[in-house]
């Protein structure tokens, strides 16, 4: 399950965690009544029904609601369905946070991604379903225009996360491996030099380089790339782009526009190309960069991929619209977040302290915005 910070369980309640004695079954007791309660009496207004409120409600011990509700035997058919209808009608819900808390774990797995990516939303859907079959739950930490990576992180922290999934931080190494001298952590997206942190990433080098092999391969020489800006993952695709354009003997025609990955970059480093001599391509760092780009050159009349061929990275939901249909790379958003969950899992429960990076091969997909050149 998936939640921000912040039916019936199988979990227990607070404190009221003792378990059945035998024989409570056949002469099952109520559970002694407070002022204000009793066989049959409602929890005070305002307050969340507890596991006694459906005890006292069905007479039967705290001990044997806790049972029926865990699925453990012991309790008749009867007595079940008594205790789960009354759970029903009261609108038990089991406090799961105290049950954990008793066993001093939390079971919660911190993410913290950035709200603008459209991508690391898909990465949440992904890591969500990866740490359900493990047994874990999600807590999301969201990293905004007022809110720094830092913040998100302690945030975190402060909600006892057991570990740490960071996709795409920006933050520096030195920052990040002190995160993982306090709680396993696995960074999704780019490479983190030390010993202290987990990754997971995509060869991002040579999912740019991909994108260059396929517009050379259809004729472009003249293939601009919109830059990243700061950060280890715009590096390695600016580098994957230096590269292959040297590899392909297209080294003096190389053009480096300044960026960032926001739609806005797209829309201004379509400006720069549109103020000089026109590249018959054009890669940009991410698809959120390459859809601004594309819809600037479109409003201006510049027909793509009639005039210049457009390319991104990630393979987002954006690149996938009808209306879009980008040529883009896929990092295997499902995988790495497959992967992601695995180390941490494995840091938890088997107590490996060895580091570990996973790259993955990413995968370039051809679609209607790249065509040869005119």
């Amino acid at each position: 399950m998936c939640q921000g910070l912040g039916g019936v369980g199988a979990g227990v309640d607070d404190a009221e965690t003792a378990a059945a004695g035998p024989g409570t079954e056949p002469g099952a007791k109520a559970v002694t009544a407070g002022p204000g309660s009793g066989p049959g009496a409602a929890p005070r207004a305002g307050r969340r029904p507890r596991l006694s409120d459906v005890a006292a409600r069905a007479g039967v011990s705290s001990g044997l609601v806790s049972l029926v509700l865990r699925s453990q035997p012991g309790p008749s058919e009867q007595t079940r369905t008594r205790v789960l209808e009354t759970a029903r009608q009261l609108g038990y819900r089991a406090d799961r946070t105290a049950s954990l808390l008793a066993r001093r774990r939390s079971r919660h797995l911190g993410v913290m991604m950035d709200v603008r990516n459209t991508f690391h939303a898909e990465l949440v859907e992904d890591l969500d379903a990866a740490a359900t079959r493990h047994g874990y739950d999600l807590l999301l930490s969201a990293v905004t225009s007022t809110r720094d990576e830092r913040s998100a992180a302690e945030v975190l922290l402060d909600f006892r996360c057991e570990a740490l999934i960071l996709l795409g931080p920006d933050d520096p190494a030195g920052r990040l491996n002190a995160l993982g001298r306090e709680r396993p952590v696995v960074v999704i997206g780019r490479r983190v030099s030390g010993a202290h942190v987990d990754v997971v990433r995509a060869a991002d080098d040579e999912g740019v380089a991909q994108t260059v092999g396929h517009l050379a391969a259809m004729g472009h020489r003249a293939i601009a790339f919109v830059d990243g800006g700061r950060g280890t993952i715009a590096s390695d695709r600016r580098r994957g782009y230096r590269q292959a354009m040297s590899r392909h003997g297209l080294a003096g025609l190389m053009r480096i526009i300044p960026g960032d990955h926001t739609e806005e970059a797209g829309i201004r480093a379509a400006a720069t190309l549109l103020g000089g001599s026109l590249p018959t391509a054009a890669i940009a760092s991410n698809d959120r960069c390459a859809v601004g780009l594309l819809d600037a050159l479109v409003r201006h009349g510049v027909p793509v991929p009639g005039s210049v061929s457009v390319a991104g990275y990630d393979d987002s939901v954006l690149a996938r619209l009808p209306h879009v249909d980008l040529t883009t790379v896929s990092q295997d958003a499902r995988g790495q977040a497959r992967q992601a969950v695995a180390l941490a899992v494995e840091r938890l429960e088997s107590g490996r302290t060895t580091l570990r990076e996973v790259v993955l091969t990413p995968r370039l997909v051809v679609r209607s915005t790249t065509a040869p050149p005119r």
